[in-house]
């Protein structure tokens, strides 16, 4: 992602919370008080008020379903051992869960098969020795593909900014949004805790999945049903600047 789109993707995102999280006390929210708090130019503002909701804002279709397919299949109880781990699918089945199943449960637009190809072309779903369908580790961390990057980044930077903001202005619950941090690490120190991190983030991540997904389903129909949630990790471990000084 270039400087300049990630600039401009940064400017929807401080607009797009200052309209909906900052409401003015008194009067209406109006383009300049919007400047006022966030720093972008009040014809960017303006410009991005009149747009409305842009298509960032919104998975792609196919992304849409992927995601879909994934978090259901590692998290919801048909499809994972008793370990909690995905279980291995047939491609189709007259009982039981299978593949085919898992797709026509989440969309009957998109035919299971061609599902399938586009998950298997990018690595996300394999076969094993017995012929069945496995989810790859790399569905659960995804390395590729610049459309759902882009559109996870904005999504997740939106979300934590939004909390922070949230936090800040001292509303009646705050999120949780809490950090660990160390310095005078040795590398080695370091890539022996971002291991662990990662291994205690994909378990939350995973525990956290399986519970939503049983949420979801229980509550899909009900009137009430119009709020969505995100949890999330991160890692960063730059050089100390005061070590190279030293």
């Amino acid at each position: 992602m270039t400087f300049p789109a990630l600039a401009a993707l940064l400017k929807e995102l401080y607009v797009d919370v200052a309209q909906r999280d900052c409401p003015p006390v008194t009067g209406r929210q109006t383009d300049s008080r919007i400047t006022l708090l966030t720093g972008v130019h009040r014809k960017d503002v303006k410009r991005l008020r009149d747009r409305g909701p842009t298509e960032h804002q919104y998975p792609p279709v196919a992304l849409s379903l992927s995601a879909q397919i994934i978090a259901y299949w590692a998290g919801n109880g048909g499809y994972t051992d008793q370990a909690g781990a995905p279980l291995p699918l047939p491609r189709s089945a007259a009982e039981g869960p299978s593949f085919e199943t898992l797709v026509t449960r989440l969309s009957t637009d998109i035919r299971p098969r061609a599902v399938l190809d586009d998950l298997m072309d990018r690595g996300l779903v394999g076969v094993d020795t017995e012929g069945r369908l496995v989810l790859a580790e790399s569905a659960l961390v995804p390395r590729e593909g610049m459309d759902e990057l882009a559109f996870f980044l904005g999504r997740n930077l939106h979300d934590h900014i939004a909390a922070c903001d949230h936090n800040l202005a001292e509303r009646e619950k705050a999120f949780i949004e809490r950090t660990v941090y160390y310095d005078r690490l040795t590398p080695e120190a370091v890539s022996r805790l971002e291991d662990r991190a990662r291994e205690l983030g994909m378990d939350a991540l995973l525990s956290l999945n399986r519970e939503a997904s049983a949420l979801a389903d229980r509550d899909q129909d009900a009137p009430h049903a119009d709020r969505r949630m995100s949890f999330g990790v991160y890692f960063y471990s730059p050089p100390n600047p005061q070590s190279e000084e030293g």
